[in-house]
């Protein structure tokens, strides 16, 4: 197989890896790498996709065969990266690149910032207090939950600066935890009266909505491999923050506390 090819493979996989790592489902990362080698002259791309992992093999019409494996760990959802991907695999069909430019761009996305890190606390903050009024809470209520969202974005920032590869289980096992005593915490000094909705809007930025949704529609697709993969990854999160709440209302029993029904 030529250098033209391999590059024009190298670049497939690269962007159906970026893609996988953000948070995309599995169709959408079989149809990208597809997308890039047909436009580019490779029509025999035969992509293998689980949620952990990108298999690609390839053959010219000399019967040259091209293959190559990629790790994908399961990480954090980076929907603008996804987004980005998917609008330059549709800009180069409509011929809008070439190869090197291409090559270039998929670099800069590669390397492309996530929201600020302010951004992102208020962001956990106002959604705990928005889901903390929807599920029936007050202003007040609202307020702890806001308290207790924005400590525990503060709280796995910090974390992840510390620690590049912490458990996820334990992760969200500390953060509800921690989310869960700060929200007790606001009720405590008589903000807010309904300490089970400031709870339930505190640990809400923890869920793993999206890893959730992409699992159902693997299954939808028939990839009930990765469907699989991604849903247990979404039970052990939902465990370890269930598990940080039990342990948080356990211990506060334990101190003598009262929790009035």
């Amino acid at each position: 197989m030529n250098s033209y090819d391999k590059r024009v493979l190298d670049l497939s996989l690269k962007a159906g890896s970026i893609l996988l790592e953000c948070g995309a489902e599995i169709s959408r990362v079989e149809e990208t790498i597809r997308r890039i080698g047909k436009y580019f002259g490779v029509f025999s791309t035969s992509p293998f996709i689980l949620s952990n992992g990108v298999f690609l093999t390839a053959e010219n019409e000399f019967r040259q065969m091209y293959a190559k494996v990629r790790h994908i760990p399961l990480s954090t959802v980076q929907l603008s990266k996804v987004d980005a991907v998917n609008r330059l695999s549709r800009e180069i069909e409509e011929g809008r690149y070439t190869l090197e430019e291409a090559e270039a761009r998929l670099e800069e996305i590669c390397h492309m910032p996530g929201k600020r890190e302010l951004t992102r606390i208020l962001a956990s903050g106002i959604g705990a207090a928005c889901f903390c009024y929807v599920a029936g809470g007050r202003l007040m209520d609202c307020l702890a939950s806001f308290g207790a969202g924005f400590v525990l974005y503060v709280f796995l920032i910090a974390l992840g600066h510390r620690e590049k590869h912490t458990s996820k289980l334990l992760v969200n096992l500390v953060g509800a935890f921690l989310a869960t005593g700060v929200g007790m915490f606001f009720y405590h000094l008589g903000i807010g009266k309904q300490y089970g909705l400031i709870v339930v809007g505190a640990i809400m930025p923890l869920l793993p909505g999206v890893s959730f949704v992409n699992s159902i529609r693997d299954f939808a697709n028939g990839d009930y491999m990765s469907g699989t993969i991604r849903l247990i990854d979404t039970l052990m999160v939902t465990f370890g923050i269930a598990m940080g709440v039990g342990a948080f209302f356990i211990l506060y029993g334990k101190m003598g506390g009262v929790l009035v029904l």
